[in-house]
């Protein structure tokens, strides 16, 4: 039943017959917290469908104007209603909700919008927030719940930097890539069993993970380095960035894509952040202060598993790239992903991976003022930079955008070339 606003609350009684589909965006990350959320007693399904019908699907329900990630997501969930794959009456939807400045914000209401359009109305849609913004009896976000989606986020940050500096280099094709998928195995069976997230348990696995990666045979090569960066959605997920890591690594390149957990130091930080700006609680400020310490643990779970080995590039910590952005931009810059933007393009710049694919939805202003219109100040900084924004939307075309990156690539191998023949 709909409450005044229209709204479909998701039930505790829905929670016991109902599948919850949820969006894919970071591919191991996402995989994880599915069964995160299925080792807490909910039957959730991560969508893969993928392709041209899903951009349709979008156009039909979701105006234009609106960002591309409103309009992927929205029709990557309204195809698979419509696939005939599931009981409309016994499932139900989740996206997350930030409740900032950011048009994602509004995603809820325009999915809800296009349901009703579609003749889908009675499929509730779960708001996952840490805001209050919305709440739904049978679904809500605990401490002990929030712990174990953390500890996903966490082996998903370490498997994916391990996958994207070993598998380029390996000695027998398709090892990482088979590893990955048993570790990703390994820690979803852990999850059901409910184990796994305890903090002793994340220490010793994660250096078990980096030692195991540590055991692949690779080639001694040096390949072209390329940094992904750029708003969320279009950064991680395939279905936005046509596929950009997998073109990018056709092009013989080494691909490394920040991690997520530092967007979720950002998101907290920005509270405390605002307090110091504007005033608050400090009761509030004191709540906010123990969340982000909990997060920077996590971090360091990552942080400390890669440093047991010399293979492979350590990350800035959230704290050091705070620190490297400053001459740049102030902290009240946090629309979208704000000044961590700006910080992840220094510090990729910093740490040998000085060309960038900047991904921007075409109607992402925010990413496009910390991205794009900070580009000239980063190459001011570091001549060596060689970074190319590339907009993402339904009507750009993936000829375009891959021979755009292709120019990028053809100046970094011009710089390569000029270093390796002042080396001799």
């Amino acid at each position: 039943m709909a409450d005044e606003a229209g709204r479909i609350e998701f039930t505790k009684e829905m929670r016991k017959t109902y599948k919850l589909l949820f969006p894919n965006m970071a591919e191991i990350h996402f995989r994880i917290l599915q069964n995160t959320f299925r080792s807490y007693g909910y039957n959730v399904e991560l969508l893969t469908n993928d392709g041209q019908e899903v951009v349709d699907e979008g156009l039909k329900y979701v105006h234009n104007d609106i960002c591309y990630p409103a309009l992927l997501t929205i029709g990557q969930m309204i195809s698979a209603l419509k696939s005939g794959k599931y009981d409309l009456n016994h499932v139900a939807l989740m996206m997350t909700q930030t409740g900032g400045g950011c048009r994602a914000s509004n995603y809820i209401f325009l999915l809800r919008k296009a349901l009703k359009n579609a003749g889908m109305g009675q499929v509730p849609v779960v708001s996952v927030n840490l805001s209050g913004l919305e709440k739904n009896s049978g679904f809500k976000i605990t401490l002990p719940l929030l712990r174990r989606a953390l500890a996903a986020l966490t082996y998903g940050d370490l498997l994916m930097l391990l996958r994207n500096q070993t598998r380029p280099y390996e000695k027998n094709p398709g090892e990482t890539d088979a590893l990955v998928d048993k570790w990703v195995d390994d820690i979803c069976a852990r999850f059901l069993k409910g184990k796994g997230f305890q903090k002793k348990q994340i220490r010793t696995l994660t250096r078990e993970i980096v030692a195991s990666f540590d055991r692949i045979e690779i080639l001694p090569v040096k390949k072209i380095r390329v940094g992904i960066v750029g708003e969320i959605y279009a950064k991680y997920s395939p279905l936005a960035n046509n596929h950009l890591e997998d073109f990018l690594r056709s092009q013989d390149c080494e691909v490394n894509v920040p991690g997520i957990m530092a967007f979720m130091l950002f998101k907290v930080d920005n509270r405390l952040e605002d307090i110091k700006l504007y005033g608050g609680n400090p009761l509030k400020k004191f709540v906010i202060q123990i969340l982000y310490d909990y997060l920077e643990v996590f971090e360091r779970y990552t942080l400390d598993a890669v440093s047991i080995s010399a293979r492979y590039h350590k990350p800035a910590s959230y704290r050091a790239i705070k620190q490297m952005v400053r001459p740049l931009i102030g902290y009240g810059c946090k629309m979208g992903e704000g000044w961590l933007l700006t910080g992840e393009m220094i510090e990729l710049v910093e740490t040998g991976y000085e060309n960038i694919v900047c991904a921007q939805p075409f109607g992402c202003l925010p990413n496009h003022i910390v991205g794009k219109g900070k580009i000239r100040q980063i190459r001011e900084m570091y001549p060596q930079a060689n970074i190319v924004p590339i907009d993402y939307d339904p009507g750009a075309t993936r000829v375009n955008q891959e021979n755009r990156i292709k120019l990028m690539l053809a100046t970094a191998r011009e710089n390569y070339g000029r270093i390796k023949n002042q080396e001799k």
